[in-house]
Parts: C-alpha cells; sequence; structure tokens
C-alpha cells in the first residue's frame, strides 16, 4: 500500500511541475510578442503612426477591430499593391489618409507583425488615466478590460502554489534539523565551543602581531607603496577624461537613434566622412524625423519634453508647423576632446582607414547618455597604430602613394602636390 501511495505522490508532483511550467510558458511567450511587438512598433511605426491620434497616418487604437486579421497582415506587407489589387476597404483608407500609401514592409515576417498588432491591442485596451473626477468611467474601462485580468489572476495563482511548495519543503527541513538537535546536542555544542576558541586565539594573535617589530615595518613599507602608487596613478590621469559624462541640455539617447532605430552615425555626423571633424548636427536635421516623431504614446498624449526643447529652440509650432523668429541655438557640452597640441582628422580614420566609430567611442549604440569611453592618450593612439593593419587594396588613397613611388623608382619627377602637399589641412590646422 505504502508503495502504491508514494507512486501516486510523485505521479501528482509530476504533473503539478508540467502544468506550472506549461502555465509559466503561455504567460512568457504572451508577453514576449507584446514586447517584441513594442519594439518593432517604435522601431518601424512611430515615424508615421500614434495610438491615440493621426500624424501622417491614422490613429491605430482599435484596428484590430476595424479590420480581420487576414486584411492587416496583407495591408503591412505591401499596402501599394493591395490597394491596387481594388480591395474596397484598401482603397477607403487610402483615399482617407490624403491618398498617401503606407510603406511596404516586406522584411517584416508574418510573426512580427502579429507581434506589433498585439502590442497595438495591449495599449489600447489600457484604460485612459481619469482626469479630475472621471472616477467612475476610468472603472467602467477597466471592468472591459479582461484579458491583462485574466493573465494577473493566473499568475497570482502559480505565484500562491509555488510559495506554498516552498513553505512545505521548509517546514519538512526545519523537522529535520529539530529532530537532529534532539538525538545529538552535543555536536552543536562542540561546535559553539571551537568558534568561541577561535574568536579568542584570533584576538590574542594579532595583539602578538602589532608586537612584531618586524611585521610592522613590512606593514609600513606596504602601506608606503600603495599610497605612492596611488598618487602616481592620480598624477599619470590628470586630464585623462576617460569616463567623462556630462549632463546635456536635451537628453539624447543615442541608444534609441542608433541602436534600437538603427540610424547611421553618419546620417547625424556627416563631417566625420569628408573633414576633420565630425561635426554637431543642426536641428534641422532632427526635424527630418520629429516633424512627426513627438513619443506621445510616452507622456499621455503629450509631446515628450525632450522634443519640445528642440521645438522651443526653433520656435516651431507643432500644430501650425510654423517656424518663428526666435531662434536660438542648443549649447552641447563638448564629450570628446584633445590638446590643442594633437591633431586628429576624422576623415583619414573614417574614409581611409574604414575604421568604425566604435573603435573610438566604444558601443555608442548601447549608451543612453554618451560618455567618454577610450583614454585618448598618447600612448593610446599609438598602440592603435601598431595593432592596425593597413588595407591597401581597392583604397585610392594609398593607390595614390603606390603610384608615386613607383615614379619614384622609375627617377621620375614627383612634386609635393602629388603627396597631398596642396591640401588644406596640411598647413591649415
Amino acid at each position: 500500500m505504502r508503495s502504491i501511495s508514494l507512486f501516486f505522490k510523485s505521479v501528482a508532483k509530476s504533473l503539478l511541475l508540467i502544468f506550472s511550467l506549461s502555465l509559466a510558458g503561455v504567460i512568457t511567450a504572451h508577453a514576449q510578442d507584446v514586447a517584441e511587438g513594442a519594439a518593432l512598433f517604435k522601431s518601424n511605426c512611430t515615424s508615421c503612426h500614434n495610438l491615440d491620434r493621426k500624424v501622417v497616418g491614422p490613429a491605430l487604437k482599435g484596428v484590430n477591430d476595424r479590420h480581420d486579421q487576414a486584411w492587416l497582415l496583407k495591408w503591412v506587407k505591401n499596402s501599394p499593391a493591395f490597394i491596387a489589387s481594388g480591395d474596397a476597404a484598401a482603397v477607403k483608407v487610402f483615399n482617407e489618409n490624403n491618398k498617401l500609401p503606407m510603406t511596404p514592409f516586406p522584411t517584416l515576417t508574418e510573426g512580427n507583425i502579429l507581434s506589433i498588432l498585439a502590442y497595438i491591442k495591449s495599449e489600447g485596451d489600457k484604460p485612459a488615466a481619469p482626469a479630475g473626477g472621471a472616477a467612475a468611467g476610468g472603472t467602467a474601462v477597466a471592468a472591459a478590460d479582461t484579458g491583462v485580468s485574466d493573465f494577473m489572476l493566473i499568475g497570482l495563482i502559480v505565484v500562491i502554489v509555488v510559495a506554498f511548495l516552498i513553505i512545505f519543503a521548509l517546514n519538512r527541513v526545519i523537522s529535520t534539523l529539530e529532530s537532529l538537535l534532539l538525538r545529538k546536542p552535543e555536536i552543536f555544542a562542540a561546535a559553539e565551543e571551537e568558534e568561541e576558541k577561535s574568536e579568542k586565539d584570533n584576538f590574542s594573535g594579532l595583539k602578538r602581531l602589532a608586537k612584531n617589530k618586524k611585521f610592522v615595518f613590512f606593514v609600513v613599507i606596504l602601506a608606503m607603496i600603495f599610497l605612492g602608487s596611488a598618487t602616481l596613478k592620480e598624477m599619470w590621469g590628470i586630464g585623462v577624461r576617460e569616463g567623462y559624462q556630462p549632463v546635456q541640455p536635451i537628453k539624447f539617447s543615442h541608444q534609441l537613434h542608433a541602436g534600437t532605430n538603427q540610424i547611421d552615425c553618419q546620417y547625424c555626423h556627416s563631417g566625420a566622412y569628408k573633414s576633420k571633424n565630425a561635426s554637431i548636427p543642426s536641428l534641422n536635421v532632427c526635424m527630418n524625423c520629429h516633424n512627426y516623431v513627438q513619443a506621445t504614446d510616452k507622456y499621455d498624449g503629450q509631446i515628450s519634453p525632450e522634443i519640445q526643447k528642440i521645438y522651443t529652440a526653433l520656435d516651431y509650432n507643432p500644430d501650425t508647423k510654423v517656424y518663428g523668429p526666435n531662434q536660438k541655438p542648443v549649447e552641447w557640452i563638448r564629450v570628446h576632446e584633445l590638446p590643442d597640441f594633437a591633431y586628429f582628422n576624422h576623415s583619414q580614420h573614417v574614409s581611409v582607414a574604414g575604421i568604425k566609430c566604435q573603435k573610438c567611442h566604444g558601443p555608442i549604440e548601447t549608451m543612453q547618455e554618451v560618455y567618454q569611453y577610450s583614454p585618448l592618450t598618447m600612448k593610446w593612439c599609438i598602440n592603435c597604430h601598431k595593432e592596425t593593419e593597413v588595407n591597401s587594396k581597392g583604397n585610392a588613397y594609398y593607390d595614390k602613394l603606390i603610384a608615386a613611388h613607383d615614379k619614384l623608382k622609375k627617377g621620375e619627377k614627383i612634386t609635393a602636390a602629388v603627396l597631398g602637399g596642396i591640401e588644406c589641412g596640411k598647413c591649415h590646422y
């Protein structure tokens, strides 16, 4: 009988474990779909769409109710082709939005699109924040949001079951320890005595060491070496601003722009390819996107405070889309600054050598706020020059140098101009 009981207990535990894992998997999969949809929505849709209001395209809240899933998949994949096919609903949406076709997204898989739709539904089902005394209306909306409540309830049940199992296991362990203590109390008594002796021995040992002149002398020497090394390190680091991260007037996130949205560095810093300085982009470059992208979905329908700073500097009215006369530049704080006696040319490294921005600036696409990643010391630059191999194949700059050297070998006349002697940067710093 006992073996049968143990068998049923093991089966019950296995079934409970499988049920818990399956339930956790379902909840996790749902959360991952919405999380993936949020990331895809922000990187592909926010330039033209908002959940609650029309931007370039219509507001997307409730789009899952207005159209069926198959229709939405065709529309997102290739709206121009869908409109050309003569679909009545597609043509109607096209006409209602000034006959502007939506950009096709052939790279998005069906799963990607469904994740975006799940995110839109999840955000659209959330209750609106009550304004003033509109608590009753907020309660009604919250009551209608049954999907999220079900998942929260199931998750709570799972947590309670897991907590119950943990408490049960701890009770068993405590009971076992109590029984052991009652059977063999001398084990714990001996352990306590050993701890007391060791404490006394440690204390007396420290006293003996303090009276040992050789030991004290050795400690003093070590302290002097440590303090001297620390002082030398601090002096050596004077003027090195590695890790420097000033607070900028606008909290521009490279993580969002270069990382999530994958905007190329030279879209903003166009000077890096053709001149000494990478250049700070003008606010007109920002407005190429932020004419429409305002991040209102994160601020209860209001324009992002950081984007509003751009509008304020340009004296721009986002409602009328008109620029005023009281424009002023944004006073950015420089992060990477070389000494006056050091010459560095971005184009030489970016265009000729093909060096990536991350080589000097670090993982810039992951930085919420930019900081100086590399020390930019002379030693650091020299080590890079020693390790970096020169790739001259297919490089017009080195092709000219090789041609000039070939002429020198043949005894032909070569002027300084051939070797770049009339370039502006050779003389004008």
